[in-house]
């Protein structure tokens, strides 16, 4: 395990590095540790390292884990993937930001699972700032719409946006989709829309995150960089 504790050093600091380079303060960023294939007692050990921030991609495997995980010492729960409606009720008292909203459908569904649970439940809504089509998400142009029309939801906050730059072998190609999300943040603040709040831009991940900081991100969702490369599944 002492490899994986010398990886959250160096991904802290390289965190570190590239806030300070944008006159940001360090501990504005939230580390997500993306565990995708990741088994609990791994989880577990990087928790214990202080990883406070568990992100999953698949709602099965956050039912699979979820138990497994030593909850005594804290940390949250994201959901960083495509969710699906009729998964919502299984995570709804699991996760505290699901990141990934990209739909009324869902939110809505969202809303109705959170009342059952009596809580409110956080929420970004993911951009599909490149528009491709292998990614999920909502245009920019429908951004408006959408957060308009989620806003009344009672058991929803909106808490920001969330986007997937293209891969690319230099991170520098991705700064214009993260700049655009940054600029889409900036112009949603502006309207001050009741329950509508940009407090968290989620971007960048192990390939990009410090371009994502240089331009604003403050969640950076990050996996290989932490446990190494994993199989596809």
């Amino acid at each position: 395990m002492a490899q994986l504790q010398d990886h959250i050093c160096d991904v802290r600091s390289r965190i570190s590095q590239a806030a300070r380079k944008a006159g940001r303060s360090p501990e504005d960023i939230t580390l997500v540790a993306v565990t995708k294939t990741v088994e609990a007692d791994v989880i577990n050990e990087a928790i214990r390292l202080g990883i406070k921030n568990i992100g999953e991609n698949r709602v099965q495997e956050i039912r699979r884990k979820y138990e497994a995980i030593d909850h005594r010492q804290g940390g949250k729960w994201h959901l960083i993937g495509h969710l699906q409606t009729n998964k919502v009720k299984y995570i709804i008292d699991k996760v505290d930001l699901i990141h990934s909203v990209d739909s009324y459908r869902l939110a809505e569904e969202i809303n109705k699972q959170a009342e059952r649970s009596h809580k409110t439940m956080d929420i970004l809504v993911q951009v599909n700032v490149s528009g491709e089509e292998s990614k999920f998400g909502i245009s920019a142009e429908q951004c408006h719409p959408l957060l308009t029309a989620i806003a009344p939801l009672p058991h929803i906050k909106v808490r920001g946006l969330m986007t997937m730059a293209p891969y690319a072998d230099n991170p520098e190609q991705a700064r214009p989709y993260f700049k655009r999300l940054k600029d889409l943040a900036i112009d949603i603040k502006t309207k001050k829309v009741d329950n509508i709040n940009m407090d968290y831009l989620s971007m960048g991940m192990t390939g990009d995150f410090e371009v994502a900081i240089e331009e604003g991100a403050n969640i950076v969702r990050i996996g290989t960089a932490l446990f190494g490369k994993r199989s596809q599944i």
